[in-house]
C-alpha cells in the first residue's frame, strides 16, 4: 500500500509540476512529511528525511527537465557556470544547517516556507528589466541563498531562481529553462549531504540510505517524470489562473498547519 502511495505522489507532483512550471519539491515534501507522520515516524527523524527524499528525486527527474530545455535552446549556459559556485557553496551550507535543527524547527521554517511560494503564486507578477549582467558578487549572493534555502526545505530552487533571472532580464522561458539547469546541483550536494549523515538506525524506517528513503525516491522517479510531461500538454485545455489558485490555496494551509503544530513546541 506505501509503494501505491509513493508512486500516486510522484504522479500528482509531476502533474503539478508540469502544470504550473512549479518544482515537485513543493507537493512532495509536505505529503511525506503527513505521510512518515501517519506511520509512525518520529517528527525530528520524518522531516529531515522527506526533505532528504525529495531532494534525492530532483537530482533525477531534473535532468528529464534540462535535455527538454536544452532541445528547445532556453538554457543560458554561460550563466549557470556564473552563479553555479554560489550554488554549490550554498547547497552545502544549507543541507548542513538542515542536519543541525531539529524536526519542528526544520517544519516551523518549512511551514513558512510553504506561506511564503503560497503568497508569490496569488500576487507575484515577473518584473522584466532591461537585460543586464550583475557583478560577480551579486550572483555569489544570490547563488548561495537558492542554495541555502533550497536545501533547506526540500526543493529544486526553481521558484527562486526563476524570479532572479527573469528581474535581470531574461525571458520567461529562458528563465525557467536555466533555473531547471540550478536544480540540479542543489540536489546533486544537497544529496551527499543527507545520504552520509550518520543516524543511529533504530531511528530510521528499514530501506533507507542517511536520510534518503528509498521506496517513496523510487515511486516518485517513476511516476514523476511522465506525468511532468503529461501536465505540460494538459495546461493548455485548463484554467491556469483558477488551478494556480486552487493550490496556492492548498499549500497555504498546509504552511499553516505546519506553523500551528510546531510554533508552541519549538518556541515555547
Amino acid at each position: 500500500m506505501d509503494y501505491l502511495l509513493y508512486l500516486g505522489l510522484g504522479a500528482l507532483a509531476g502533474l503539478i509540476s508540469g502544470l504550473l512550471g512549479l518544482g515537485g519539491g513543493v507537493v512532495i515534501v509536505p505529503i511525506l512529511i503527513l505521510s512518515f507522520e501517519m506511520q509512525g515516524m518520529a517528527p525530528e527523524i520524518s522531516t529531515h528525511v522527506a526533505i532528504g527524499t525529495s531532494l534525492a528525486t530532483i537530482l533525477v527527474t531534473s535532468l528529464s527537465s534540462i535535455y527538454t530545455h536544452h532541445q528547445n535552446g532556453a538554457i543560458k549556459w554561460n550563466w549557470v557556470v556564473k552563479i553555479s559556485p554560489g550554488i554549490l557553496f550554498g547547497s552545502l551550507l544549507g543541507g548542513l544547517i538542515a542536519l543541525a535543527l531539529n524536526g519542528n524547527l526544520l517544519q516551523l521554517f518549512f511551514g513558512g516556507f510553504l506561506v511564503l511560494i503560497s503568497l508569490q503564486i496569488l500576487f507575484y507578477t515577473p518584473t522584466r528589466r532591461t537585460k543586464i549582467t550583475p557583478s560577480s558578487l551579486t550572483l555569489g549572493i544570490a547563488g548561495i541563498s537558492i542554495g541555502s534555502l533550497s536545501a533547506l526545505v526540500g526543493i529544486g530552487g526553481g521558484s527562486l531562481t526563476a524570479p532572479f533571472l527573469s528581474y535581470n532580464g531574461f525571458k520567461f522561458h529562458h528563465a525557467v529553462g536555466t533555473a531547471a539547469v540550478c536544480g540540479f546541483p542543489i540536489a546533486f550536494v544537497a544529496t551527499l549531504v543527507y545520504v552520509s549523515a550518520s543516524i543511529p538506525m533504530d531511528k530510521l524506517p528499514s530501506d533507507t540510505l542517511g536520510y534518503i528513503f528509498i521506496p517513496a525516491w523510487l515511486g516518485i522517479v517513476l511516476t514523476s517524470m511522465p506525468f511532468a510531461r503529461f501536465g505540460a500538454l494538459l495546461a493548455h485545455r485548463i484554467n491556469e489562473r483558477l488551478l494556480k489558485q486552487l493550490f496556492a490555496g492548498i499549500i497555504l494551509i498546509l504552511g499553516l498547519r505546519f506553523i500551528w503544530l510546531n510554533a508552541v513546541t519549538t518556541l515555547g
